[in-house]
């Protein structure tokens, strides 16, 4: 698997680079962000986009923030000026208030050093999501690959693969370990309304590396299931509630549905900082709504719907417990009771973090 260059710190280390993901796969453009503006405009209009993509954009923004205002007498206030607006930038996916909540507590932390040793602290801290990210992508991609049997065919949606992340990806993940491991497996990704996530990024994705995929439209998943053509559903996930409700990309809870009436098992992907387990179920979880543009007109050549129509845009939808057979973690497949597993894979996590800081030591 190649790891992509979709998020990093400019060689100067004063601005961030993000590959804008609304401009393939028909372009390859990268943009400079130097103020948290642009950043917000980033994860907000998704040229940054994917849970754990957007949680170590928003690390690398608040250091970056940090840096334009190292001289500030009001540094400590500008600081959380700049949590607030950056966390406001997108609403359902929790990577983005998790990375910010824990650069909030290494600001904290190291409050009392030289400024300019606080914020290579912030610097290092946002490095350290990354290369955690990573890790967690290939622990997940091991987790899941005996899920995978040669010749099967998978289901997917919207986008859960290296450009949601800093690597690998995680639905996608396992898929690219078979096929680097020499099996042959068939991939049928949705479309993904309304920005065809699924059209522009996993078909690129996968086609970029040789899997063989097949894209259809988010209403021919129940045929191709129907015409017994799929083995397994993989999805990723946005932000998982303790009891195990997930949000992912509108139109994920229908495959579930799907999946269930058809007696296919269905996966969800997720590294445990996507569990948010403050939250006890997916009533808790706000789900985004987003501009009617994306429905009439964002994607066509000219408006397709009748001016003044009504549109309601939801970029998300909650999928209830029952309906998942697991989600995978680096910890590995969580199944029910969710709350239980959770909290058990959250103590493995600690121990072996603990465990490798004090082998580095």
């Amino acid at each position: 698997m190649k790891k992509p260059d979709n998020i990093r710190l400019s060689e100067d280390g004063r601005s961030l680079i993000i590959l804008d993901q609304t401009r393939l796969p028909g372009e390859t453009v990268y943009l400079e962000l130097n103020s948290r503006e642009q950043l917000f405009e980033a994860i907000l209009k998704l040229r940054v986009r994917g849970a754990p993509a957007i949680g170590i954009a928003a690390a690398y923004g608040y250091y970056l923030c940090a840096l334009e205002n190292s001289e500030r007498e009001d540094f400590f206030r500008c600081m959380d000026d700049a949590e607030r607006y950056l966390a406001s930038s997108r609403p359902t996916a929790v990577n983005l208030t998790w990375a910010l909540g824990r650069m909030r507590q290494t600001l904290k932390r190291n409050a009392l050093l030289p400024r300019e040793e606080l914020i290579e602290s912030l610097r290092l801290e946002a490095e350290a999501i990354q290369a955690e990210d990573i890790e967690s992508n290939i622990r997940i991609s091991e987790n899941a690959l005996p899920l995978i049997k040669d010749g099967m065919g998978i289901l997917t949606h919207c986008n859960a693969g290296a450009l949601a992340t800093s690597c690998y990806g995680t639905a996608l993940g396992p898929m690219l370990l078979a096929h680097e491991r020499g099996m042959k497996i068939h991939v049928y990704a949705d479309e993904t309304r309304p920005l065809l996530q699924g059209a522009r990024l996993t078909a690129y994705e996968l086609m970029r590396e040789g899997i063989d995929v097949t894209l259809i439209c988010d209403n021919a998943a129940n045929q191709v299931m129907k015409e017994g053509r799929i083995s397994a559903v993989f999805v990723g996930c946005d932000r998982a509630a303790r009891n195990g409700d997930a949000a992912n990309k509108i139109g994920t809870s229908g495959l579930a549905v799907l999946a269930a009436y058809y007696r296919i098992p269905f996966y969800m992907f997720a590294p445990l900082s996507t569990v948010d387990m403050d939250t006890a179920n997916g009533s808790g979880i706000k789900i985004e709504e987003r501009a009617p543009e994306e429905v009439t007109e964002l994607m066509f050549s000219r408006r397709m719907a009748p001016e003044g129509v009504s549109v309601y845009n939801p970029a998300f939808d909650v999928v209830e417990h029952e309906l998942i057979t697991g989600i995978v973690t680096e910890e590995g497949i969580i199944t029910a009771p969710f709350e239980e597993n959770f909290t058990a894979a959250f103590e493995r996590k600690k121990a072996r973090t603990e465990k490798t800081d004090a082998f580095d030591k």
